[in-house]
């Protein structure tokens, strides 16, 4: 995976930190320059992660039965209370069947990479490379979640969907008024004689549109920043912890880290549904 020029410039790093410095960066590191693109550590582990789902999901759906046993039994039950906990946030089960794919989808590919962030050997296993005279530690893996690129296209793609889904359920141009209103300005000289207050009541309205544009890229600022601070910090509090002590000290925050995970996702999924909700919910309901 590395280039013929970079070949010189990497040794076998047993151990590690005898040879080269090791960082914790907040960009992720390239591993191979493509022609029209980079692939990164972080990149290999979302594809990791993307292989243990489709494998996951082949086997159980070649498995199912009408009377559920083994792993059948834990996925119905984790299906199940997902739907009822969507329920409570959508207030339909209707509109939760149409959602839940999308918000569960998102979180089983978020905690599975923010798992995968604390597994032995992900950010330890790695190379040397010659960086400014100085030998530099590059993984070979990082967790997904840990890098601002994949937090933050996974929260544009909760924000336009939801964006998107509000202007499939409410209509295009009732949506668009939202942000834009229009409609506002244009029902002034239709009713300006019978009610003069709207002429102030109304470009107030049109304002709030505006209010509506910035509190969506907020969402997305929000979800990225959220998700990448806590799984990124994790992962530097453990590494600290692993350089200290190297023995039984770590394993209280691994369990620790374990829970962030499962919150971080449920967080982030839930989050994902409520816009959902609020999207596709019209105006005067």
């Amino acid at each position: 995976m590395i280039s013929g020029n970079d070949i010189n410039l990497i040794e076998t790093a047993l151990p590690i930190e005898t040879q080269a410095e090791t960082e914790h960066t907040l960009y992720a590191e390239p591993l191979w320059h493509g022609k029209y693109f980079t692939v990164t550590n972080s990149m290999i582990n979302a594809w990791v992660v993307v292989l243990i789902v489709i494998v996951l999901s082949l086997v159980i759906k070649k498995n199912l039965k009408k009377i559920p046993s083994g792993i059948q039994n834990y996925a119905e039950v984790v299906v199940e209370g997902a739907l009822n906990m969507a329920d409570s946030v959508t207030g339909s089960r209707a509109k939760t069947l149409k959602f839940f794919p999308i918000c569960f989808a998102l979180f089983v590919f978020i905690l599975l990479n923010n798992w995968l962030g604390i597994l032995p050997g992900v950010g330890s296993i790695g190379f040397n490379l010659a960086e400014d005279g100085r030998k530099v530690f590059v993984p070979l893996f990082r967790g997904g979640t840990a890098d601002l690129n994949t937090t933050l296209a996974l929260a544009l793609i909760a924000v336009i969907g939801s964006n998107l889904a509000g202007a499939v359920f409410t209509g295009t141009w009732n949506y668009f008024n939202k942000f834009i209103n229009i409609k506002a300005f244009l029902a002034i000289p239709k009713k300006i004689f019978k009610d003069p207050t709207i002429i102030l009541v109304n470009p107030i309205k049109a304002f709030v549109g505006i209010v509506e544009i910035i509190g969506e890229i907020a969402k997305v600022a929000s979800l990225s920043f959220r998700l990448f601070g806590n799984i990124f910090a994790g992962e530097v509090l453990l590494a600290s912890m692993a350089a200290l002590f190297a023995f039984f000290i770590p394993i209280p925050f691994m369990f620790l880290e374990i829970i962030v995970g499962i919150i971080q996702a449920l967080i982030f999924a839930v989050l994902t549904l409520v816009y959902l909700t609020i999207a596709t919910t019209k105006e005067e309901h």
